[in-house]
């Protein structure tokens, strides 16, 4: 009769957390799946809205399955970890940590975000004085010993896309005077998901620009020859992934509601483009932004059919109510061009932040 050997090797695993700061940054516990109760994460909404200067929860709770009580019943230390989720999907940004009475907070958001904690298992984190680069999808990660779970909520802000292109004409920006082309006029560059919401609300351009993600792309509601042929289907045309430091597009920016007061300045003379930017200083306020005049145009629906300068020596301004001599057939930022500085006369648009 043949014997049978069996072998039986049990190997314990076991991480108990050090609640020091080193220990909130670096510590890495892995999932070992166990008989009983199973911790799981979940968040009651999946997107979350709000706007620039906003504040926002975004929920996230935990529990055991098969049992009535929270997860924080347990004889561990809870960890909690949010983490923002980059668009390559391999990369995150820590937001925020908590285990026990130690918090810490990271980067941008440092003295802008905490826990709720309305309840023993309640993870959600609130997050304070928005800023355009909050937008984005999070990810709540809780753990308990050697058990863990995750789930993911978008934050999505209220606000415009548009297209930019600088004084040196079209496409003439790599990827990263891209981003810096959108933080200068109040903005930043913008993500897919904004552009393609930007495309079913009926933004149609036909200029090639940079999105966040290093994608080249751009939307297209009236399909014509010069934009991909007039017997193709609208949509968002996609150039892929180019050298974002060799190649050259225009940008899509995205800016959202500020705080402050966007307005054409009543001045009883035209002015050069130093005379426009010293007037809005002697008025109080300093010269408008590209971004700051889509903002006011799309979401205050700010209409004046007068053009004047902005801050990057562009010469626009805002209809929302379409008319003759204006914009006769669509409600637009109206682009004048980019002027001779020291010899054109316009109006100017000036914006006055508040305390």
């Amino acid at each position: 009769m043949k014997s049978l050997l069996f072998l039986v090797l049990i190997s314990a695993c076991w991480a108990e957390p050090h609640p020091d700061n080193s220990s909130l940054e670096h510590e890495r516990i892995i999932h070992i799946q166990e008989n009983g109760p199973r911790l799981l994460v979940v968040a009651e909404q999946a997107k979350i809205f709000s706007h620039r200067g906003g504040n926002v929860t975004l929920p996230c709770k935990f529990y055991h399955e098969h049992t009535s009580s929270t997860a924080g019943s347990g004889t561990h230390k809870i960890r909690v970890k949010w983490t923002k989720l980059t668009s390559d999907y391999l990369k995150e940004v820590d937001v925020f940590v908590a285990m026990g009475h130690h918090r810490k907070s990271y980067g941008n958001y440092q003295g802008r975000v905490f826990l709720r904690e309305s309840s023993e298992n309640d993870a959600s984190l609130i997050i304070t004085n928005i800023i355009l680069e909050d937008y984005g999808r999070y990810k709540c990660e809780v753990i308990e010993g050697l058990e863990d779970d995750t789930a993911v909520v978008a934050l999505n802000l209220e606000g415009v896309v548009f297209p930019y292109s600088p004084r040196l004409g079209r496409y003439n920006l790599n990827f990263h005077e891209a981003q810096r082309a959108c933080l200068d006029q109040d903005s930043v560059i913008a993500s897919f998901d904004q552009l393609y919401d930007a495309w079913r609300s009926g933004l149609d351009w036909c200029n090639a620009g940079w999105l966040s993600d290093g994608s080249v792309q751009y939307p297209i509601t009236k399909p014509r020859e010069p934009c991909g042929g007039k017997n193709t289907v609208p949509g968002v045309r996609n150039y892929g992934f180019w050298d974002k430091d060799k190649s050259r597009y225009d940008v899509f920016c995205f800016t959202s509601n500020f705080n402050g007061r966007f307005y054409y300045l009543i001045h009883p003379t035209k002015l050069t483009y130093d005379e426009a930017v010293q007037a809005c200083l002697k008025d109080g306020a300093q010269i408008a932004k590209v971004g700051q005049i889509f903002a006011a145009w799309k979401l205050l629906g700010y209409d004046r059919c007068d053009a004047g300068w902005l801050a990057d020596g562009s010469v626009r301004y805002p209809i929302s109510r379409p008319r003759k001599r204006c914009s006769p057939n669509e409600a637009a930022v109206r682009f004048v061009g980019f002027p001779d500085k020291k010899h054109k006369l316009y109006g100017v648009y000036c914006f006055r932040a508040y305390n």
